[in-house]
Order: C-alpha cells, then structure tokens, then sequence
C-alpha cells in the first residue's frame, strides 16, 4: 500500500491549503519545553484546525503522556499523532467497517514512519528502561522535573518532533 494512500473527509480542514509543518512542530516543541507531556504537546500543536480549545486538547490527551499514564508502553508523542489521525481520518458511524479499517490503516502507516526513525514507539523501548516483556504498570506516577538534565537524558523532544513532523506531512500529502 502506498503511505497515505487513503483519504478520508477532515473533520474541518477541508478547506485547508497546506500545513506549516515547521511552525507546527516548533509550537510542538516548545510546548514540550513549557512542561506539557509529550502527547499534549502534538496534539494541541494541530488541534486549532478540528476547532478545539488549547485547553480541549491538553485535557483530551493528557492520559496519554510517558508512555500512557507514565507506564512508558505505546510513546506518548506517537498516541498524540494516532489521536490526531482519529480527528481526520476517524468514522463514527459503528457499522462503517470500511471507515475503521481505513483510519487503522492511517493509524498503521504513521506508527510505522514513526517506528522507523526512532527503531520503536514503545516509551520504555525509547528510553532504554527496559526489556519488551516488562510491564510498566505500579511505576512511580510523579512526573519528573524538567530541568537541563531531564533533557540530555531523555529523547522526548525528538519523539515530539518526530510525531508532530509525520502528522503535518501526512495533513500536506491528502491534498
């Protein structure tokens, strides 16, 4: 199958003329600096174009962070650029087979190119905490302070780069 291959109606970016993915991923990231989890800061980074709040989007992906409630499985930053590809490519019609296999197949390919820069888009994996079959479930949930430490250790701005990179250029290739 050719990468995002597939089209479906946007929510409301039918009238859109191309995404500043520069701007997007730079707003991605700063917002990533600011202390906003790794999946709140792709998602609120896109979400103006579906018509959400800022305060919408840092609420409705804010679960997701570290790894998923900080228990480091699927990269926050990576289920922040799947929630997105919900937003666009999402059916809501329950008995829409085609429409959820379509979204997946979007969901998949993007999972992939993610998978592909970063060699996975497991949290864990990413940070080099663990072996695959642990499980991250009972770690500690306090997030840790983000200071200049906190920075060269982790590799979390590029998984916000990376997310926020592959979702503005999936946006610009439906057109």
């Amino acid at each position: 199958m050719e990468r995002y291959a597939i089209t479906m109606n946007a929510i409301s970016c039918k009238d859109m003329k191309g995404i500043n993915i520069e701007e997007r991923v730079e707003k991605a990231v700063a917002l990533f600096k600011e202390g906003y989890n790794c999946s709140q800061s792709v998602v609120a980074a896109y979400a103006d174009i579906y018509g959400f709040t800022f305060d919408q989007a840092l609420k409705m992906s804010a679960s997701f962070g570290a790894g998923i409630g900080r228990m480091r499985e699927t990269c926050g930053a990576a289920c922040g650029m799947f929630l997105l590809a919900g937003l666009q490519t999402g059916c809501t019609d329950p008995k829409d087979a085609t429409g959820k296999g379509a979204n997946y197949a979007v969901v998949q390919d993007l999972a992939a190119r993610f998978r592909d820069i970063n060699g996975s888009i497991i949290c864990a994996e990413l940070l080099g905490l663990r072996e695959k079959k642990d499980t991250g479930i009972g770690a500690p949930t306090a997030p840790q302070e983000r200071n200049q430490e906190y920075y060269k250790k982790r590799p979390c701005v590029e998984m916000v780069r990376t997310a926020a990179t592959l979702f503005g250029e999936y946006l610009n290739a439906q057109e």
